[in-house]
């Protein structure tokens, strides 16, 4: 059940600060904080501590009520869409709440831009799912945190407060779905965990979009490929997405297991022989094969085969790759067509 909470971050105060009387809250851009729940959201076991476990309990009112800063910078709306631990936030998931953004987008022309609140474990994912399903061009900005906020020194309340900075700028429009952690502004195409601590997101290349300064909400670069109003998928009539599986490849590999997926994404540097003659079995029975670099840089186009090709797909993570095949099978079953849809996203 979806709660849609007003938060009162602008009752009177005895000292106001000097830019706030310059600018009047009526002229203040409109945020909605979407909450999924996440680390975020955590109540730990025993506050103050490094460890101990947290619960995730904290609605999306409660953990914006942590930063009355950012009164200075935009009104805020929140609204609880579930209260998860990231790992079980599914593909039904993903749907539901693409389709929850639209409809805000089309419905509150006042809204300037989203955040949602996640947990960092899926997030990456949840980004992109939105990167290519979200049909406006406000600016929805995905953010989350390592440490709870009840422990030491949390990231989470900077964290969420430079996400509704990006959600209010105006230089944010057109740029598609963002990652915003430590103050790094991250297009979801790229963006990636590295490591479970502060400071653990990033890109490769040139995917870190801009930064939040103390000043400024500054951006150097934006993306090149299709996405979010640009983008060819619709998922307002979708209920399920089609399977699409990931496969490691290493030294003395045979192929993965059978599998019932429709298509199958293998990281690789280069098939044994032996994966070889697996993959184009499965390829003989209708599953769409594509190849990445495990690390989503580069990988050169496979050697063409002219009944079955391979999808090559360049400087794009594995799990990214999955969620476009997932979309891209919704659109058609053609590999060539398929092929295309990565070489524009």
């Amino acid at each position: 059940m979806i709660q849609r909470t007003t938060i009162c971050l602008f009752s009177a105060l005895l000292f106001v600060p000097a830019t706030l009387t310059a600018i009047a809250q009526s002229e203040l851009p409109q945020v909605l904080v979407i909450a999924t729940g996440g680390t975020i959201a955590g109540e730990q076991r025993e506050p103050g501590t490094l460890g101990g476990g947290y619960e995730i309990k904290k609605t999306a009112n409660e953990i914006v009520a942590l930063i009355p800063e950012a009164r200075r910078y935009a009104r805020v709306d929140t609204e609880q869409f579930v209260n998860l631990a990231s790992p079980s936030i599914t593909p039904e998931h993903w749907l539901t709440l693409a389709r929850r953004i639209n409809s805000v987008f089309d419905e509150r022309p006042e809204i300037a831009g989203i955040v949602v609140t996640h947990g960092t474990a899926r997030l990456e994912e949840t980004a992109f799912f939105l990167h290519l399903t979200v049909k406006s061009d406000r600016p929805v900005v995905v953010v989350g945190a390592q440490r709870p906020p009840t422990g030491i020194s949390p990231d989470g309340p900077l964290n969420l407060l430079s996400a509704i900075r990006v959600a209010a700028a105006p230089a944010a429009r057109g740029k598609g779905a963002l990652v915003v952690m430590d103050e790094k502004i991250i297009s979801a195409r790229d963006a990636q965990k590295f490591f479970a601590r502060t400071g653990g997101f990033g890109a490769e290349e040139m995917g870190v979009l801009g930064i939040v300064a103390t000043h400024s909400v500054e951006f150097f670069y934006a993306p090149a490929r299709k996405h979010t109003l640009a983008s060819d998928f619709d998922v307002s009539r979708i209920t399920t997405l089609p399977r699409v599986d990931i496969q490691y490849s290493y030294a003395g590999s045979a192929g993965g297991n059978d599998t019932d997926a429709k298509a199958v994404i293998v990281a690789t540097t280069g098939f044994t022989p032996a994966e070889r003659v697996y993959y184009e079995g499965l390829q003989k029975k209708g599953v769409i094969v594509a190849t990445t670099f495990p690390s989503g840089d580069h990988v050169a186009s496979p050697p063409s085969a002219r009944d079955n090709p391979i999808i090559a797909i360049q400087r794009m993570l594995p799990l990214h790759a999955r969620i476009l095949m997932m979309l891209a099978l919704t659109k058609t079953q053609d590999p060539r067509e398929i092929q295309r849809i990565f070489d524009l996203y």
